[in-house]
């Protein structure tokens, strides 16, 4: 059979490959998946075969319920900013597509009189290929997930009193300039941990420590004061917070064992954050000397082109899909409950959370699950299978925290541990696997899945 053989991770970039021996003839086909000539990777439209299924599969107005009580249940109306807020904060939104537990956000709105919200449609993540084999890093299934996803954060920043600024270009030359024109004292952002990300972040510090602005933060003694606008950087990707691991990230333990027990015994989950029932307002000057809010941008003026899948699933992008999905899943459906028997399944909705596209674009809290399943086991039943999606979350956290203590060794052909590997460079083997026309059933179906859909489920991975 035809296998991944990375010893740092499964994606394409680094992927290589060896052929073993062919398996038995009578091989049992339990998945197939129409063919898809076209590819996702192109600007050519994806088109594949029969109705796929929507992820949430419930109706907007349902979504929209769902979403709209996970906000009240997580609104204080008695919030209000400290007494030395003042300024302009803007909150600069990266893998963190939400309003809900999103604590850049949060310290903005209490840092200030005014908070700017903004997104940097970056060429060298929508634009840019990778370094092996030459993958757009953004292809056409992602790129309109990530759409949907701002268009809903939007939404969700203009009900809360704020708006969504959208910029094409590099953020380290977007930032600074933003920062000027309205004044803003600090930019707040998520953490990454990988050195593209950090890099940007260097740039963005540095491009900050040149501009002046005519007024500081706090009182009016100290408005006078020119001062340049700092970075401010917040953890919040991960379910345990970085700072409440019982060891430095240094010492993360290399066996995930380890670190689950550590964790489970020695650290809790941060509760979600509250919001206040206003965010806003936005500044008052300054967004007219930059253009206004900018739009959104679309498939086509990302030279990008894609049908909605025929087969297989199609999600939904950003927040309020993520939360309705988490209510589809736990609550309506009320699959939590029987997760860890199901969760091996390879096609269907419903065989496991796929709560995984919206963690990533930050669209879904982990904590926020976190406490939806907590929230289960005392109104249904706990059980195996609710503990069980949170085992799965310390994974992803273990996974997180590996990159920040490695760094970019984990994606090298090696690994952290500097393995040594005969690898293979067949380019026409590689081509075979990545359009699922190995010969080998189960192969080309997860592939043809991924290729039509964006997805694979974990056994197929």
């Amino acid at each position: 059979m035809l296998h991944l053989l990375s010893s740092s991770c499964s994606f394409p970039p680094t992927a290589q490959f060896l052929l073993l021996p062919r398996q038995p003839a009578n091989l049992c086909l339990l998945l197939a998946m129409t063919d898809a000539s076209a590819s996702s990777r192109s600007s050519r439209p994806l088109r594949v075969g029969a109705a796929a299924v929507a992820v949430p599969s419930l109706g907007a107005e349902e979504t929209g319920a769902a979403a709209d009580e996970a906000f009240r249940r997580h609104t204080s109306p008695g919030l209000r900013r400290g007494g030395s807020a003042g300024g302009v904060a803007v909150v600069w939104f990266r893998n963190d597509l939400r309003v809900l537990d999103n604590e850049a956000l949060l310290r903005a709105w209490a840092a200030s009189e005014a908070v700017l919200p903004v997104y940097c449609v970056d060429p060298r993540v929508f634009g840019g290929g990778t370094h092996r084999f030459g993958f757009p890093k953004t292809g056409a299934l992602r790129a309109q997930f990530l759409i949907e996803c701002l268009e809903d954060l939007k939404q969700n920043l203009q009900k809360r009193g704020l708006d969504l600024l959208v910029r094409h270009g590099k953020p380290e030359d977007i930032l600074p300039s933003i920062a000027k024109s309205v004044s803003a004292h600090t930019v707040y952002a998520h953490k990454e941990t990988c050195s593209e990300e950090l890099l940007v972040e260097r740039l963005v510090r540095r491009g900050l420590e040149q501009v002046v602005t005519p007024q500081g933060q706090g009182g009016a003694s100290n408005r006078s004061k020119p001062r340049n606008p700092k970075l401010q950087l917040i953890w919040g990707s991960t379910m345990y917070h970085i700072d409440d691991l019982p060891f430095p990230v240094n010492n993360l333990p290399d066996v995930y064992t380890q670190f689950r027990k550590a964790v489970e015994s020695k650290s809790l989950v941060r509760s979600c954050s509250n919001l206040p029932p206003s965010l806003g307002p936005v500044p008052s000057s300054g967004l007219d000397a930059i253009g206004g809010w900018g739009s959104v941008p679309t498939l086509e003026s990302l030279g990008l082109s894609v049908t909605k899948p025929e087969k297989g699933m199609h999600f939904i992008g950003g927040e309020s899909a993520a939360l309705g999905r988490v209510h589809e899943y736990f609550w309506k459906n009320d699959q939590l409950k029987v997760y860890k028997e199901t969760r091996n399944g390879m096609l269907g909705p419903d065989y496991s959370t796929k709560f995984s596209p919206w963690l990533a674009s930050g669209s879904l809290s982990p904590s926020y699950v976190c406490e939806e399943v907590r929230r289960y086991e005392k109104q249904r039943v706990a059980n195996d299978s609710t503990y069980w999606v949170l085992f799965e979350l310390i994974w992803r956290d273990y996974f997180r925290f590996l990159s920040e203590k490695y760094g970019n060794s984990i994606f090298h052909l090696g690994g952290p541990r500097n393995v040594v590997s005969k690898w293979s460079q067949d380019q026409a083997l590689f081509e075979s696997w990545r359009d699922g026309r190995t010969g080998y059933p189960l192969i080309d179906a997860n592939m043809k899945e991924l290729l039509a859909t964006g997805f694979m489920s974990n056994r197929g991975r």
